[in-house]
């Protein structure tokens, strides 16, 4: 059974920084590709950060790049996102996701929530101004 279990969520003030983590379980293969998400009460869910993991390219949305990073730990099945500059409007439920690691295929569209099939329980993040 896919397992992905996201931590490092908390409240911060603006400018700040935190690291989220992603750890996967349940499946043999690796995923082709992993990303972070969020979404801010009474908005839709937005694809923030995307790393294809064979490769290691990397997408972001507009709104982060440049203060965001993500990043994995091949040997820990874990993914990172780095957020630096934090600013009020990236408080949000942050969720972790997963393309299907048995299928051997990189979505044409990975910051679409379309293309990713296993999800996160989510963590928090809440930035003060």
């Amino acid at each position: 059974q896919v397992q992905l279990v996201e931590s490092g969520g908390g409240s911060v003030q603006a400018g700040g920084s935190l690291r989220l983590s992603c750890a996967a379980s349940g499946y043999t293969y690796s995923s082709n590709c992993m990303g972070w998400f969020r979404q801010a009460p009474g908005k839709e869910r937005e694809g923030v950060a995307a790393i294809y993991t064979t490769g290691g390219s990397t997408y972001y949305s507009d709104s982060v790049k440049g203060r965001f990073t993500i990043s994995q730990d091949n040997a820990k099945n874990t993914v990172y996102l780095q957020m630096n500059s934090l600013k009020p409007e990236d408080t949000a439920m942050y969720y972790c996701a997963t393309v299907d690691p048995y299928r051997d295929y990189e979505p044409a569209r990975p910051l679409s929530s379309d293309s990713y099939v296993y999800w996160g329980q989510g963590t928090q993040v809440t930035v003060s101004s």
